[in-house]
């Protein structure tokens, strides 16, 4: 399948062996018992090298579900609140919003507005202002608060050097 006139050769141990014609660096890896696998197709020349295929792709394979393993899904989680919500009812909000940013996830601060309500979008804006003050050791704001329709919006994203709770850390809260 390599298609250039010659390659440069590189052993399983990772040994410089030359410049071949890929004819003969191909005799090369079958005395060895292995295979010629072109590693950089876009070097002059190409370099190959000789390894054993099979477990090159396994190798490969392994170190992609190990990226993938690491990844942190961040999710958006939604705390709803009215422009005259109760104090006991806006603590809990408060408490929901710091689980979620300890969690490692986004929440998306709504403040829903009923009829007319809309024209006082201040009293909205002051409920927001109460719960990133509450939350702002924890989290910064990635979307400053902003009147959507008939909602206000503001999303918090957690710091950085926040670490995430385990499981066990959770159920002692």
């Amino acid at each position: 399948m390599i298609r250039a006139r010659e390659v440069r050769l590189v052993s399983e141990t990772g040994e410089q062996l030359g410049v071949f014609s890929p004819r003969e660096a191909l005799r090369i890896a079958e005395e060895r018992g292995l295979d010629l696998v072109e590693v950089a197709p876009n070097a002059k020349p190409p370099v190959c090298k000789i390894m054993d295929y099979g477990r090159y792709k396994y190798e490969q394979a392994k170190r992609e579900r190990e990226a993938r393993k690491k990844q942190k899904v961040v999710t958006i989680k939604e705390v709803k609140m009215r422009p005259n919500i109760e104090e006991h009812d806006f603590a809990v909000r408060r408490r929901q919003a710091e689980s979620f940013l300890r969690d490692g996830d986004k929440v998306k601060a709504t403040i829903m507005f009923r009829g007319r309500e809309v024209v006082h979008a201040e009293l909205g804006k002051e409920v927001l202002d109460r719960l990133l003050e509450a939350v702002k050791d924890i989290c910064v704001v990635e979307r400053p608060a902003k009147l959507e329709g008939k909602n206000m919006v503001m999303i918090l994203a957690p710091k950085a050097n926040l670490e995430p709770r385990t499981a066990q850390q959770g159920q002692e809260q």
